[in-house]
């Protein structure tokens, strides 16, 4: 993974991070504006406990718990889901973010192991979970699966999953951190989807673009833990109003868009797949999340990238991702409101460019490496 620097005078991006809406000064006047003037910070109707019944509704739950992040909210629904089963191994994608982003968090804080499900270039499927040696206390699933280009199983293959580890014994928990997202493939309620699931994490802070926060979901009891849970983390805090607020804000503005987001990564994706240059997975995108291959190395795509922003204002990317190929490089595109200003075939237009000025920095790398 390649870090690339934030270019100068940036007008528009595709990069999430970039977003207008998550500039501090554009989040302060939002909620202004959109909080009645006698919100009160604690007690009955206060943000942070309308949100939480907000989602539980949502995703057909019991009940649900605000948390400031994703991270605390899956180890803490980890945690629970063991300690009830006596298991101490959950199962999950290898490339789950859980095992990559998170420094062995399950592992360090609460004593959790982890068994590989399936291979890390494909989708779990029902004979990986009937394949399983040991007991596990959890199957998590994430939907969609972001490291291998946001992709999906169909609806039933999620169902026949899904039974496979309820005939283990297993507790079902939903790393939903886009599912809001997924909701646009599957085309079901968001309730029906969740009802698979004992557990469900649903990020604030990803498409919704909410500054922080996460929402943990399941039954009365279990959020009855995982709130004794948040307080031994340090996650309950009275200060967590403005996150609430800035959740609630983005499920009534941004929630309702997001098939209109879907359709537009569906058209930017038909678009660079239509300059032979580049190449998006899945080719047909199954949400608004996809991943783009480019085939340049990850440096030469960086400087490339940089000259073309600053004369153009226009940025496509802030991660590259490096392959086992030296002159390939991936970024993955998240779709929300900043990109639905940006035309596809302008996108497309840049997209060739860069990968033109990426070869000829590539082909000159390699002279200079024959002569030195």
């Amino acid at each position: 993974m390649i870090h690339v620097d934030a270019p100068t005078g940036i007008q528009r991006s595709l990069y999430l991070g970039s977003s207008p809406g998550r500039h501090p000064h554009t989040v302060l006047r939002q909620l202004h504006d959109y909080l009645p003037a006698d919100t009160p910070a604690m007690g009955a109707g206060n943000p942070v406990t309308t949100l939480e019944a907000r989602v539980a509704e949502l995703l057909g739950k019991q009940a649900a718990l605000f948390l400031p992040t994703g991270k605390m909210a899956q180890q803490v629904a980890l945690r629970i889901h063991a300690d009830e089963t006596h298991h101490r191994v959950f199962a999950a994608h290898p490339t789950c973010h859980l095992v990559h982003h998170e420094l062995d968090g399950y592992a360090q804080v609460h004593g959790l192991d982890f068994t590989q499900l399936g291979q890390a270039d494909r989708l779990i499927t029902e004979a990986d979970i009937r394949g399983l040696g040991a007991p596990v206390s959890t199957v998590v699933w994430e939907l969609p699966q972001r490291e291998i280009g946001g992709i999906l199983p169909d609806w039933h293959s999620l169902n026949r999953q899904v039974a496979a580890a309820r005939d283990r014994d297993a507790r079902t928990h939903l790393d939903g951190a886009r599912l809001w997202e997924a909701q646009t493939y599957y085309d079901r309620p968001l309730a029906e989807i969740a009802s698979l699931f004992d557990s469900v994490y649903v990020s604030l802070y990803k498409t919704l673009q909410a500054p922080r926060g996460a929402v943990l979901a399941g039954s009365a009891d279990f959020i009855d833990r995982a709130r004794a849970w948040s307080i031994r983390l340090g996650g309950e805090s009275a200060g967590n109003w403005p996150l609430a607020a800035a959740g609630l804000f983005a499920l009534d503005h941004v929630l309702p868009r997001l098939r209109l987001y879907r359709d537009h990564a569906l058209t930017l994706a038909k678009a660079l797949n239509a300059t032979g240059l580049a190449r998006t997975t899945p080719d047909s995108p199954q949400t608004p999340f996809f991943f783009v291959t480019l085939p340049v190395s990850a440096q030469a795509a960086s400087r490339a990238h940089t000259e073309l922003c600053s004369a153009t204002g226009l940025e496509l990317f802030r991660l590259l991702r490096t392959t086992e190929h030296p002159r390939t490089c991936s970024f993955e595109v998240s779709v929300a409101e900043a990109a639905t200003t940006v035309e596809a075939d302008e996108i497309a237009r840049f997209t060739s460019r860069l990968v033109r000025r990426a070869q000829e920095l590539d082909t000159r790398a390699q002279v200079l490496d024959t002569f030195s």
